[in-house]
């Protein structure tokens, strides 16, 4: 019998349970429940209950969740237990920013290389990652087992970096560029523009701007 397929949200929300029963757990809080997850993250306890029921049957009924162990779990099904390397492409403002960031909170997804072009950057250290040019990608992504690739590069670059991760290896791609990707199918993407952000941030600064336009002519 076929699985049903996961919807992408669901999955996308995984990492928001993990952090928060993480938090649970830092608090020495061994039983959760759906509801007291639903305070911290925002969602319903429907919400929460129907996307863990895809991966199976976590918690007790009337009891709850052991913190612990789902935290465990999920970290499983995200394929984190075992840790994941990632290569981030660029190492502008924005990649640097995203290395420092990324070395110094998480420890399950772990940049293993960065590279860039520019020939000043190469060489260089970002918290003890050398970075590389280009042409080491695909043979260090190979070598490294590379699973996830970073891309903080201008939109013209952006296709030919997502080529070469693809080359090395790479799965899933997490792109910052304002630039379409072509990918093979089985490789996903995920597509942050941060101008496109907080373009659509600035209509509920011009909405509430507008409220106030309306009662003062009123």
């Amino acid at each position: 019998m076929r699985k049903p397929k996961i919807p992408d949200a669901a999955i996308k929300r995984l990492p928001v349970y993990l952090r928060v029963l993480e938090e649970f757990r830092a608090a020495e809080v061994p039983i959760v429940s759906s509801a007291e997850l639903a305070e911290r993250t925002g969602f319903s306890p429907e919400q929460i209950r129907k996307d863990l029921a895809y991966f199976g049957a976590f918690g007790t009924r009337g009891v709850g969740y052991d913190t612990a162990l789902l935290s465990r779990r999920i970290s499983r099904i995200l394929g984190l237990d075992q840790g994941v390397k990632a290569a981030l492409v660029g190492a502008g403002n924005l990649g640097h920013a995203l290395a420092r960031y990324s070395l110094s909170k998480h420890k399950d997804v772990r940049i293993v290389a960065i590279f860039d072009a520019d020939p000043a950057k190469i060489g260089t250290e970002i918290m003890g990652v050398t970075i590389r040019p280009p042409s080491e990608l695909v043979e260090v992504c190979r070598r490294e087992g590379v699973r996830i690739g970073i891309i903080a590069v201008p939109a013209s670059e952006a296709q030919a970096c997502a080529d070469l991760l693809i080359a090395g290896g790479v799965e899933a791609i997490l792109n910052f560029a304002p630039a379409k990707l072509k990918v093979p199918e089985g490789v996903f993407v995920q597509n942050i523009d941060l101008t496109i952000e907080l373009q659509s941030l600035a209509y509920y600064t011009s909405a509430s701007q507008s409220e106030d336009e309306v009662s003062r002519a009123e």
